[in-house]
């Protein structure tokens, strides 16, 4: 029909490609660690020549960097769709469960988004953008429920990856650590409640 765009059918199938590879990478990665993956594993599980990889990624660290990117965006999605209820202790009770459990369930994931595991890898300015977003979005649900000092924020992330630290470290697929986030984050509420101002 008149009207209708025209399709770049060789940009889409770069952009299939590229998708095919990120998903290789993930998978090798959760095999092998972060650590392990190497673009001739990458592209032997996708059906093509080492080489013909950096027609997609000029680096193995380029590939890091789409992941650490694609991982931002998927947080920032599961928080997008947070219900908030108007009850501060329930909203950040729920909060938080969504960030550990996103933690938990990807350990690799994990790591690359929140630990320094890969020598020399430094995400690029785009993704790190997506990483400050989603801090950003947590530091204004803090705002929402009362509690705007920035070292609550430093606080809060350190209580949650702790928690998130432990139940990959020490009980993987099971609850020791979930089941005390409800608990820790009632003590973090009535910390940044109850306490007295400090004078300057």
């Amino acid at each position: 029909m008149l009207g209708e765009p025209i399709r770049d059918r060789r940009t889409e199938r770069h952009e299939r490609t590229k998708a095919e590879i990120l998903e290789a990478a993930w998978q090798i990665a959760r095999t092998e660690g972060l650590a392990g993956l190497t673009l001739r594993d990458v592209a032997r599980k996708v059906g093509m020549r080492a080489p013909s990889v950096y027609s997609y990624f000029d680096s193995k660290n380029a590939i890091y960097d789409a992941m650490f990117a694609q991982g931002c965006q998927e947080f920032l999605r599961r928080g997008s769709r947070l219900v908030v209820t108007g009850d501060p202790q329930a909203d950040l009770r729920v909060g938080s469960r969504m960030f550990i459990e996103f933690c938990t369930e990807d350990p690799v994931r994990y790591q690359l988004l929140f630990q320094r595991t890969i020598p020399g890898f430094e995400p690029s300015t785009g993704s790190y953008a997506l990483a400050v977003q989603a801090l950003e979005t947590i530091r204004a649900r803090l705002v929402e429920i009362g509690i705007d000092d920035p070292a609550a924020l430093d606080m809060l992330t350190a209580l949650t990856t702790g928690l998130a630290d432990q139940q990959i470290s020490n009980d993987p697929g099971g609850d020791r650590w979930l089941k005390l986030i409800d608990e820790a984050m009632e003590m973090f509420f009535a910390h940044w409640h109850n306490r007295i101002p400090r004078r300057s």
